[in-house]
């Protein structure tokens, strides 16, 4: 185990995302060309394509306000942000970090304190699960993964 006086601290870990992306644009453009192409080469009622644009909407919204998301872990704390919703812990707090993986094969990262306190980090503000893991390896914490709970 090295010396903690003579181990420098590790550097601090950050992670930041914008709601505007190349995926995002081409994902938008491409449902809209398809609800387009319904409504000129099949004819398709308005009636039918109107519910159909509902699930682009939030995308769209992210487009047009490009809100950020983050997640940045010093040696002595760790804080995030989405929209306007922030956070932070202390290290000296944090027990250990649980990564889930669900059944829609989406991850979560949850904070559990000393107290048995759980912080979900919100989705958008965690980094890719190995980069994150590693920011806490670092800093001496454990990771738990947990594949396929139903909670």
């Amino acid at each position: 185990m090295p010396d903690p006086q003579t181990t420098p601290p590790p550097a601090d870990f950050t992670f930041a995302r914008r709601g505007r992306s190349p995926a995002a644009f081409a994902l938008v453009a491409a449902w809209l060309a398809a609800l387009l192409g319904l409504w000129l080469l099949l004819e398709a009622s308005p009636l039918v394509i109107a519910p159909l644009t509902l699930p682009v909407l939030p995308a769209l919204l992210d487009l047009i306000r490009n809100p950020s998301a983050g997640l940045t872990m010093s040696p002595q704390r760790v804080d995030w942000h989405s929209g306007r919703l922030t956070g932070f812990v202390k290290l000296e707090e944090v027990d250990h970090l649980r990564l889930d993986t669900r059944w829609d094969l989406s991850r979560r990262a949850t904070l559990v304190l000393k107290d048995g306190q759980r912080l979900r980090l919100p989705q958008e503000a965690t980094p890719p699960i190995d980069r994150l893991e590693a920011a806490f390896a670092a800093r001496g914490l454990r990771c738990k993964r947990h594949h396929f709970s139903p909670f």
